[in-house]
Parts: structure tokens; sequence; C-alpha cells
């Protein structure tokens, strides 16, 4: 499963994605709440855990604004708001389940797995990336540009297939680290910009365009040549 994580608290944020992660299963995290609506518009997943209470945006709002946008991923909400109106506000919004804090991480991950079981899209399943003429198989975990094959280290793969996920749309070097590197802080390096260097080189050689451009002062970007 790809699961999004929208918690702004760091330390039960990290304890969910290790959790979920050391379950064979991958996951992004948000710490507010317009960059967690942000990703779950802009991304396919297969599930999203939300907490209520979120600074940027409420988690209810987000909710509620994903299902008006005609995006029915299935959404937990996990908070400290335990009531009995506080759930019906959340399922009412929305969401598909409720759980509360403090909780047990095998009770969140059987709760996950049986609402992607019911999910009318559990079986639709994107295998395959492609922007332009650069194709990459997910299954396979092979990427080519025309009829080249490129080789990518793992680490590469993950960051072209993140650009390639978020098509179009510009990528912060900080959304870089925390979702290739799983590192929520700045460790004041140029690791992405050399690993951003290594795609670029592998991927333009021989090529008529580029297709990921530096966006100054904000990130990346690929896109297929207008």
């Amino acid at each position: 499963m790809r699961i999004l994580v929208v918690e702004d608290d760091a330390e039960t944020a990290a304890y969910v994605v290790a959790g979920i992660e050391a379950d064979g299963h991958t996951a992004d995290v948000a710490l507010d709440g317009q960059e967690g609506f942000n990703l779950a518009i802009g991304n396919t997943y297969d599930v999203i855990v939300v907490d209520r209470m979120l600074p940027g945006c409420d988690g209810l709002v987000i909710v509620k604004r994903l299902r008006e946008a005609g995006i029915e991923t299935p959404a937990l909400f996990l908070t400290a708001r335990a009531g009995i109106d506080d759930r019906v506000e959340g399922l009412d919004a929305g969401g598909d389940d409720y759980l509360t804090k403090p909780f047990a991480f095998s009770e969140l991950m059987a709760r996950l797995n049986a609402l992607v079981r019911r999910s009318p899209f559990s079986q639709i399943k994107v295998t395959t990336l492609r922007v332009a003429d650069l194709e990459m198989d997910l299954l396979k975990r092979k990427v080519r540009r025309g009829a080249r094959e490129i080789d990518l280290q793992p680490r590469e793969f993950r960051l072209l297939e993140y650009l390639m996920q978020n098509e179009d749309h510009v990528v912060t070097r900080t959304m870089l680290l925390e979702h290739v590197w799983g590192f929520h802080f700045d460790p004041k390096t140029k690791i992405v910009e050399t690993h951003i260097s290594r795609i670029r080189s592998k991927l333009d050689r021989d090529a008529e365009c580029e297709l990921i451009h530096t966006i100054r002062g904000s990130g990346y970007v690929i896109r297929a040549p207008s």
C-alpha cells in the first residue's frame, strides 16, 4: 500500500511511518494540513491517515475538500478527539473510519487494511508512469527514454518516481528530502542537487530536450516539452 500520513506531531508521524514501512508499505508524510491536502490531491494513495487538529488546514476540511473534488481515497481519522460528536463529525465529513489516540499500531494497520479491501479502487493499480518519451515500469523497476534503457540506482529511481508522480507540479527540496530520504530536517548537504544532476545526465544523454527543470527558489519539476 501507499499511505499518506497527515500528522503535525513529528514524533507520532515518525512512529506511524516507521511501522508502515516495517510492514512492507510506503508512506508520505505531511506535517500540516495544507501540505496534506496538496499531496492528497496531487498523488494516488491507497488510504489516508489524517489528524483532526492541524495547522494550516483542519483535518475535517481536508477530507471534505477531497470529497468535493471527487477523490474517494479511503480516509481514517487518527486523533485525540474521542467524543461521540467528534466521531460523527469525522464520518459526516467523508471519513471512512475513526481511531482515537492513544492507539495500538496493530489496530491501526488492521483498520487500514480493511479500508483498502473495501475500496472500489483497490484493484486499480498504476504500474507505469510516463512523461513524454520517458517511461517507468514500477513492477519491473525499469526506466526507458525512447528505445534506450536507463540504469538508475535505487535512490535515483525513487527520486525520479516521485518527480513523475508529481508531473507538472513543483516539488521542493524539502519534499524530496522527506519523501525520498525520510529526512524531516535539512542535513545541510547537496544530496538532492547531486542526485538530480546524476539523473539528468542519464536521462538527457542523446535526447532532444530536458525533462527535469529547476525552478529557482522553489524546487524542481518534470514536464513534457510544450
